[in-house]
């Protein structure tokens, strides 16, 4: 029996983000990876830093990173609110890819305070939201 698909939608504190119809959904817990599918429980979780990925019901798949925030879910909707969200192709990868090299050097060093690491997080979910975008139009 085919279920409709999930209805998402990815909602910043200044602007929303992403909307659409959705056949899965990937992102990341405090508690771990969660998987949502169509008919999934009702469920309410804390994300961290993470790279959001959805396919679409056309099969397409669109990658978004998220600063943290919730993902709810319930009656087929998807909701995923973050204080900042980044679809791929707004990501300058080269900038963040500078900025994550040297917050990952002073890491390494055990230099970078609690900020830096957070920042650091986030950018490696921009990184790999911004490459997935570039090889969905390279590929």
């Amino acid at each position: 029996m085919a279920r409709d698909p999930l209805h998402v939608e990815v909602v910043a504190a200044d602007r929303q983000v992403w909307s659409g119809e959705a056949i899965n959904v990937i992102a990341r817990t405090v508690d771990g990876d969660i998987g949502i599918l169509p008919g999934h429980e009702p469920v309410m979780a804390v994300l961290t830093p993470c790279a959001v990925e959805v396919v679409t019901s056309d099969g397409r798949s669109e990658t978004i990173a998220v600063d943290g925030g919730f993902i709810s879910v319930a009656h087929g909707r998807v909701s995923i609110l973050s204080p900042v969200a980044t679809l791929g192709h707004e990501v300058g990868l080269e900038e963040a890819h500078k900025e994550a090299a040297a917050l990952s050097t002073k890491a390494y060093q055990g230099q970078a305070d609690d900020k830096e690491l957070h920042r650091l997080r986030i950018l490696k979910a921009q990184i790999r939201a911004g490459e997935a975008a570039a090889n969905q139009v390279v590929g």
